[in-house]
């Protein structure tokens, strides 16, 4: 779950990372009272979206005036933010974080994700800061250092200070930075974090080290221990479909393509979009109803799945284990006359009663196509959009 920017900052203090003073606002009124509470003069007018690259689509404003900030603010309030990380459709901006703004000496990136070859958290540094670290990894790998960090163990300072040493952080800052690092990994752990970051981390003018950017992505299946991050979710910034998918217990992940998904387990998720693909279709969607796979669910499935306009056909895909597939033709059946689907729909079952539920599916009078197998299945569904 990412949260904002401005309460990314909150958890930063918590754990003594230099943040500016700032305030959130969702107003223009807000914003210039926060302004002039702050008092500094000098400010940044931040719009609060779950993006990176504000600044280059408009969404990060300086003011030197009270007057200067109603401005900004009036500007970026409500506007449809389209950055690189939006896709075009961009997001709309609700809020706003208003911060004392300081001047710029050096920049650095700092950030700790999971690295995937060893399972443990690793430590990203570099000099490259403010610029997009996706772009920098593609274009000057050299530039990022790494330390792996044993969960075991935890971060050590000396971590810390090779990092500073890698990218050249000036001597008087070194023990700084590694007190950074050291507190930046503790709230990764902490809180269950999957992705931390401070792009960029600054000297100022007054060389101070000040964290002028944050963000935090919480791993959703560690929130049940943190209440008060979970409270931080702002559903607005989330695909609502996905929402809608959430309140229902069932997992749903928008994608690109135009064949609908509709499976039971996340491996079989996996492997029935990697063998859509194979079979030359892109999946819309990747949506698991779970093991249960019950009437219920698989209406509100299908109900999800054709929400979404790109549609032409959709895929299911279930394996009976503990749910039969004798009750689960009978879910599909059911769940079908109640959508009314338009469109082509293949379904292709396996396990326990498979060919009790076949022939019960074969049996309905629905507009609808059996499989043999995975690969029959992908085949026909691709077939069938190439050809409705």
């Amino acid at each position: 779950m990412l949260i904002h920017e401005y309460q990314a900052k909150q958890l930063f203090r918590q754990y003594g990372i230099p943040v500016g003073n700032s305030k959130p606002a969702w107003t223009v009124e807000e914003a210039v009272a926060a302004a002039e509470e702050l008092g500094s003069g000098y400010w940044s007018v931040k719009a609060q979206v779950h993006a990176g690259g504000r600044g280059k689509g408009g969404g990060i404003k300086l003011a030197h005036s009270v007057e200067e900030v109603r401005r900004h603010a009036s500007k970026i309030l409500g506007m449809n933010l389209v950055t690189h990380q939006t896709g075009p459709e961009g997001k709309l901006v609700r809020c706003l974080l208003i911060e004392c703004a300081v001047d710029i000496e050096r920049e650095f990136y700092l950030g700790i994700v999971i690295d995937r070859r060893t399972g443990r958290p690793v430590v990203m540094a570099s000099a490259e800061g403010g610029m997009d670290i996706e772009e920098v990894a593609a274009t000057k790998p050299e530039a990022i250092l790494r330390e792996s960090v044993d969960p075991a163990v935890g971060m050590r300072a000396y971590q810390g200070r090779k990092l500073a040493a890698g990218v050249g952080m000036p001597k008087e800052h070194v023990n700084g930075f590694a007190k950074i690092v050291t507190a930046l990994y503790r709230l990764f752990d902490e809180q269950d974090a999957s992705m931390v970051e401070i792009n960029p981390l600054l000297i100022t003018d007054k060389d101070k080290l000040h964290a002028l950017d944050a963000k935090v992505n919480v791993d959703g299946s560690g929130l049940f221990r943190h209440p008060d991050v979970a409270a931080m979710r702002d559903v607005n910034e989330e695909d609502p479909i996905e929402v809608r998918a959430g309140e229902h217990g069932l997992s749903y992940v928008n994608l690109t393509g135009n064949i609908g998904c509709m499976v039971n387990g996340a491996g079989l998720a996996m492997s029935t979009m990697d063998i859509i693909k194979y079979y030359g279709g892109e999946p819309a969607n990747f949506l698991d109803v779970g093991g249960s796979a019950t009437t219920e669910a698989v209406t509100e499935a299908f109900k999800l799945i054709l929400a979404d306009e790109r549609v032409e056909a959709v895929l299911v895909n279930i394996f009976g284990g503990i749910m039969k597939c004798d009750t689960i033709a009978a879910g599909i059946i059911e769940a079908v006359k109640e959508v009314d689907i338009k469109v082509p729909l293949v379904v292709r079952l396996e396990g326990t009663n498979v060919e009790l539920g076949k022939q019960m599916l074969n049996d309905s009078g629905l507009a609808l196509t059996t499989a043999d197998s995975m690969a029959d299945a992908a085949e026909k569904v691709v077939t069938a959009t190439k050809t409705n």
